[in-house]
């Protein structure tokens, strides 16, 4: 049951108190990757999708599974692999006793999908996946399944092994909200995880929020009032990562073929009003954008062979544009 708020202003205090309260219990099993949870609660307030990037071990199944039990969630996994095929993730339609087609649902019938190395299968079954996030819906043997809400998709990649991998088209790449870099751990916090997970011990976590509150949160985010300078600013640095536009860099013109789309400049704006209200403040400003750039926009530019050959970094180029 969703809580009646007076106001959206004591709704806003509301959730920017769920948060702490979400960081906190997640922080009983999740040590560290502070920015990488931040992203991901940030992108599920904003009805996005979160790819994460990192190396095998750094508890990315962990984190998504953590995260759907204390938001009291549906969780599925579906790990990809070249022979995965689209109904495997759809479902598909079966002859009941009573000689009737019945539609079984696939994992993609839940609130939060792990999609676990989307690269490694072919562009047909990575577009099943696709036309559910950006619908809300699939399509299965002509007919048109609605998808349970709220719905969000965490895909991983392995940036290291690309053998046997299908890249993920950048129109493609363009549906997911943010693109988070995983690192490895500290030092300390290492020791912490390693301490915690060899002694048996299994925390007890709570629901925070539930189904309904998180749909009425998003449709907060919504509402959250943005002042024209910094939409101006949001809209203006979108525009500077196009090559051979107006408003475009030397360092851009230099290094990348092809810049952001005006999406970029829709999830700076839902990202920063998301980062505002998690942080107490009720109207993102130009340091709120600032905050998740990077996450909206490394995925989305595309370097040109004289920054590979030169080891010129996405993140440099997107550090000059601010």
């Amino acid at each position: 049951m969703t809580t009646v708020y007076q106001s959206d202003v004591e709704a806003a205090d509301a959730l920017h108190k769920k948060y702490k309260e979400l960081k906190a219990e997640i922080g009983k099993v999740i040590i560290g990757q502070h920015d990488v949870v931040d992203a991901v609660l940030m992108s599920i307030f904003a009805n996005g999708h979160t790819l994460l990037v990192g190396v095998p071990g750094l508890a990315k199944t962990l984190l998504v599974r953590t995260i759907a039990d204390v938001l009291d969630l549906k969780f599925s996994r579906i790990q990809f692999t070249p022979d995965l095929m689209p109904s495997d993730i759809t479902g598909s339609e079966i002859l009941d006793e009573k000689r009737e087609f019945k539609f079984i649902r696939g994992p993609i019938f839940s609130n939060i999908i792990l999609a676990d190395e989307i690269n490694r299968t072919p562009p047909k079954t990575q577009s099943a996946l696709l036309e559910a996030m950006q619908e809300r819906s699939i399509t299965a043997n002509g007919k048109n399944h609605t998808l349970d809400q709220p719905f969000f998709v965490l895909a991983t990649q392995n940036p290291i092994e690309q053998e046997g991998t299908y890249p993920l088209p950048e129109a493609q790449l363009d549906r997911f909200m943010f693109n988070v870099i995983l690192d490895y751990p500290k030092f300390e916090e290492e020791l912490l995880v390693i301490k915690n997970t060899t002694s048996g011990k299994h925390p007890q976590l709570q629901k925070i929020l539930h189904a309904n509150e998180i749909l009425f949160f998003q449709s907060l985010v919504l509402k959250v009032p943005v002042a024209d300078n910094v939409l101006e600013y949001a809209v203006k640095l979108v525009s500077k990562t196009r090559p051979q536009t107006a408003n475009a860099t030397d360092k851009v013109n230099e290094f990348i073929s092809f810049g952001a789309g005006p999406r970029a400049g829709q999830f700076l704006i839902l990202g920063a009003k998301c980062h505002a209200l998690i942080n107490g403040s009720y109207s993102p400003d130009i340091d709120d954008v600032k905050a998740v750039a990077k996450n909206v926009l490394r995925h989305r530019l595309i370097k040109n062979y004289k920054a590979e050959a030169e080891g010129v970094s996405i993140e440099s180029i997107i550090d000059s544009l601010m």
